[in-house]
């Protein structure tokens, strides 16, 4: 079993912005920063995931359809829905 450790965190919006580059290398590694303005949380910064593999064309759809929604439609379908013919 893998454990992950999440580490919390909070700064102000001017401190994000003067150790932008120190945060996100604390986000990589698995820290959740909360950034606040006036007191009141406005924005997370987190890690992107890195297991997610996508390949082209891949949608990550994994649902059925209907193959003929795909089909052409017949002139008289097409003028029925206001297309020009």
């Amino acid at each position: 079993m893998t454990r992950l450790l999440v580490m919390e965190k909070s700064i102000t919006l001017a401190e994000a912005k003067a150790h932008l580059s120190a945060l996100i290398t604390e986000a990589e590694a698995g820290a959740e920063i909360t950034v606040t303005r006036h007191g009141h949380p406005v924005a997370r910064i987190i890690g992107a995931p890195r297991t997610v593999t996508r390949t082209l064309g891949d949608w990550g759809w994994n649902g059925t359809y209907n193959k003929s929604l795909f089909a052409p439609m017949a002139d008289d379908e097409a003028r029925e829905e206001g297309w020009p013919v």
